[in-house]
């Protein structure tokens, strides 16, 4: 095998297990760094916030869900040392006048940030009172106050505490957007068939999005959530084809020769991107947002598949290839000028480009071939300098990263057992660890939005 480490620092350990050892923890932290924007993780207390309206029997179950929601939204944003609540004060302060700050800052909980409120429902209305405060100001201790009123339904009060935890993401988190209120896509095997369905960030409110009866896969959401592309098994073989969130329904999208598949959106949402063989070998095209003037940006012998848009710039493309043999990660100028290769071997697949521009992730087995250890994992590889981390280990065949809008997390499809019914889908923040299940079993080619 010829590729570089991820750091060239690591040739000089090849000798010595323990300087290898050494030599993959100085690797992590570099994408820590690399990924964090700088901000280091604060040490946060989520309280439960105070019920003021027990009468209602709505109340309670309704607090439930909004402290859960809350405390894992927090836990889970990768910017904070979340303190257990085993270590929190037993009082339950609901208003800035009910905090005693110093409670909260001393050991056991010794906490620098303090979330927390009130929470009561009356008359079919859900009224939230939330505040985070500075535990180490005394005397200027409020950073933030948000009051919030809508329906009270279970998902309101999860949907508050998305928008809650979101605010205080934005203010510590170095002023990076949360991704609470985010969703994902997904492809999920249905009776035989697979459909496109959509979730929360966190795995919630999982729901069938097309009832086509037929294979459908490779869901991209838009930029802007009114729509989602993907890829459909019809009479003329996979067609791209184009579901509106807004209306509920399928729009048009012109039918192509050959097979097309993969589309992916311009972060201007004016394109669209996909392989298409309607020339006898799969290339890349682009065509405008309703499918119109396509025009090929690939023209050599080998397939060429997967493409996705810079979307810090939109003007470079990454996409798989297999030109030289065996699939391999390349990127591209818009126009189909500038290719460059990335890997140097194995069997790459399934690309998704950071949303700062400066990363790909995409699934990898780098010692492809009968008898040859290893599998395929999560890499992600910093584009300038070629240098690549591996984020999963001996946890089954991975594929299909997607990068949350955020930067901070990575959504990706898993077997544990290589089989295909055994899909599920995980996420995990973006240097490996911190995984959950999402859904799943059947779940499989999860796409994040962009906001």
């Amino acid at each position: 095998m010829t590729h570089r480490p991820a750091l060239s620092l690591s040739k000089l350990f090849l000798c010595a297990a323990i300087l290898l050892l050494s030599a993959a923890t100085r690797a992590q932290d570099w994408f820590k760094t690399e990924t964090s924007a700088g901000v280091s993780n604060i040490r946060l207390a989520v309280a439960d916030f105070k019920a003021v309206s027990a009468v209602d029997p709505q109340s309670a179950p309704l607090k439930r869900t909004f402290d859960t929601t809350l405390y894992n939204d927090l836990a889970n944003a990768g910017v904070f040392d979340v303190v257990s609540k085993s270590l929190l004060p037993q009082t339950t302060p609901g208003a800035p006048a009910e905090i005693n700050l110093q409670q909260w800052s001393n050991a056991p909980a010794s906490a620098a940030m303090i979330a927390f409120g009130a929470l009561g429902s009356s008359g079919g209305r859900l009224t939230v009172s939330g505040y985070l405060f500075d535990a180490k100001n005394a005397q200027y201790p409020q950073v933030l106050a948000k009051q919030y009123s809508e329906d009270a339904t279970e998902d309101m009060a999860r949907q508050i505490a998305h928008r809650f935890a979101d605010e205080i993401i934005f203010r510590l988190g170095g002023g990076v957007p949360g991704i609470a209120e985010t969703k994902i896509v997904y492809v999920k095997v249905a009776g035989g068939n697979k459909e496109i369905w959509a979730m929360d960030y966190d795995g919630a409110n999982q729901h069938e999005i097309t009832h086509l009866g037929t294979l459908s896969i490779s869901p991209r959401i838009a930029p802007d959530n009114s729509r989602v592309a993907f890829s459909s098994m019809g009479r003329d073989g996979f067609q791209i084809r184009m579901y509106s969130i807004l209306l509920n329904r399928m729009v048009n999208f012109p039918s192509g020769g050959g097979t097309n598949l993969s589309p992916a959106w311009s972060p201007n949402g004016h394109d669209i991107a996909y392989s298409s063989s309607r020339s006898g070998d799969p290339e890349i095209y682009i065509a405008d947002a309703n499918g119109g003037v396509p025009r090929r940006v690939t023209s050599f012998r080998g397939p060429d598949v997967s493409p996705v848009f810079n979307p810090k710039t939109g003007s470079q493309i990454a996409w798989i290839s297999g030109r030289t043999g065996l699939p391999q990660l390349y990127i591209m100028d818009a126009d189909g000028s500038a290719v460059t290769r990335l890997t140097d071997g194995g069997y790459a697949t399934s690309p998704s480009w950071s949303p700062n521009g400066q990363f790909l992730a995409f699934a990898w087995d780098r010692k492809y071939g009968p008898g040859a250890p290893g599998g395929q994992d999560i890499y992600v590889m910093e584009v300038a300098t070629k240098r690549w981390i591996q984020l999963t280990h001996d946890i089954g065949r991975c594929d299909f990263p997607s990068w949350s809008p955020d930067g901070r997390h990575v959504v990706f499809a898993n077997s544990p057992d290589g089989r295909a019914s055994s899909m599920r889908i995980v996420s995990m923040l973006a240097d490996g660890t911190g995984r959950r299940t999402l859904a799943g079993p059947g779940a499989d080619m999860p796409n994040w939005s962009w906001k």
